[in-house]
């Protein structure tokens, strides 16, 4: 058992490192990468299964990072169970997790609630998530030292649906690994084996789920005069993806359609980078990891005008309404058409991406844990 020191000492709880990729994992890794090496000061203890596999990842094997093994469980047990033990032995000044605290009563909790997107749009999450996550994350809002969230969209729907004061509420924004998502070349060769010719194809990549709004994409795609270039579709099936399969039955011939559920991380910032336009229609995002990326890797963007996305594209792509296929088709036609007003949205779109850091955000978050123990 780790014995209390003078330090304080910050416990992370790390557990979707060990899931699948996706945008808290992604959040996570980019932002403590740079806190470890920004505060000193500080010792940050990992709290995961995989703690080897994270211990290769810049940024977390300095001499203030511990990793402790925590055997993947329920949220119930980790929440319940896991996390308050771990933080009696290890000693922790304070715990950080995602979405909900801890559930035992302690003092030195620390969370990101990454968005409430259930709460403006329950028609995309089944009933029993909508209850538990509503009752599980106001509780945490309230309750929580700290309180974060990604986006200013997402800061303010917080503090409206659940008494926080918006001041109070840390924005640690996402960023992109600039050594994967960027522009060039890079990977032809796997866009190729693909079947695809490198920028001759439209792109989206996102789980095929109603709230990304596929269907929506599929009518515009069959919309499209002549004959368009393939669309290829980057996602597993989720929840309710019956309309993306009708919509799809109904695409007439000519229309080239392929689904990759099986893109690796190396392949992915490739499909990306050789698009000749990416597009996300999605109905609401906390944030918007998706086009961000694209904008990193240099593909011109279509996406929606609602949540958070704006906030992230800014006027680095064309923004059209989620719920008109009409406007999406005529902006995929507009572009098509308009090779230099691609060239312009590429070089808008790299200058927009260099505005999000994990650097910026971790040092938000360094000052906010200082100011918090300042005050302990």
């Amino acid at each position: 058992m780790t014995q209390p020191t003078s330090r304080r000492r910050i416990g992370v709880d790390f557990h979707v490192f060990d899931g699948k990729f996706q945008g808290s994992r992604s959040h996570l890794i980019g932002i403590f990468g740079e806190l470890t090496r920004l505060c000193p000061e500080y010792d940050f203890v990992f709290l995961l299964e995989q703690t080897d596999a994270l211990g290769r990842l810049p940024g977390f094997s300095g001499p203030n990072v511990e990793r402790v093994r925590m055997p993947h469980a329920n949220p119930f047990v980790r929440l319940g169970l896991q996390l308050p033990r771990l933080r009696r032995e290890l000693a922790l000044d304070l715990v950080h997790t995602q979405y909900v605290i801890p559930l035992q009563p302690a003092r030195g909790n620390a969370v990101t609630i990454h968005d409430v997107l259930f709460e403006p749009f329950p028609q995309f999450f089944s009933r029993l998530f909508v209850l538990r996550s509503r009752t599980l994350m106001r509780w945490s809002a309230r309750k929580a030292d700290l309180l974060f969230t990604v986006s200013d969209y997402s800061r303010d729907e917080i503090a409206q649906r659940y008494g926080a004061h918006a001041a109070d509420i840390g924005v640690l924004h996402n960023a992109v690994d600039r050594q994967l998502f960027f522009p060039g070349e890079t990977g032809a060769d796997l866009v190729r084996a693909r079947g695809l010719t490198p920028g001759g194809y439209l792109l989206t990549v996102g789980r095929i789920e109603p709230r990304k709004n596929h269907a929506a994409l599929l009518r515009a795609y069959r919309l499209l005069p002549g004959t368009p270039p393939p669309l290829v579709i980057v996602g597993q099936r989720d929840f309710g993806y019956g309309e993306f399969e009708t919509e799809l039955a109904q695409l007439p011939a000519g229309r080239q359609v392929h689904l990759f559920s099986d893109v690796g991380d190396g392949e992915l910032p490739a499909l990306y980078r050789h698009a000749q336009i990416f597009i996300y229609p999605s109905f609401a995002e906390g944030f918007g990891m998706p086009p961000l990326e694209a904008l990193a890797s240099g593909a011109p963007l279509i996406t929606s005008d609602s949540t958070a996305i704006p906030e992230v594209v800014g006027d680095a792509g064309l923004l059209i309404d989620p719920t008109d296929a009409q406007a999406l088709q005529s902006a995929i036609e507009r572009l098509l058409a308009d090779p230099a007003l691609r060239a312009q949205l590429v070089q808008r779109g790299l200058a927009r991406a260099d505005v999000f850091t994990w650097r910026r955000s971790a040092e938000t978050l360094a000052a906010a844990y200082r100011h918090y123990f300042e005050k302990a």
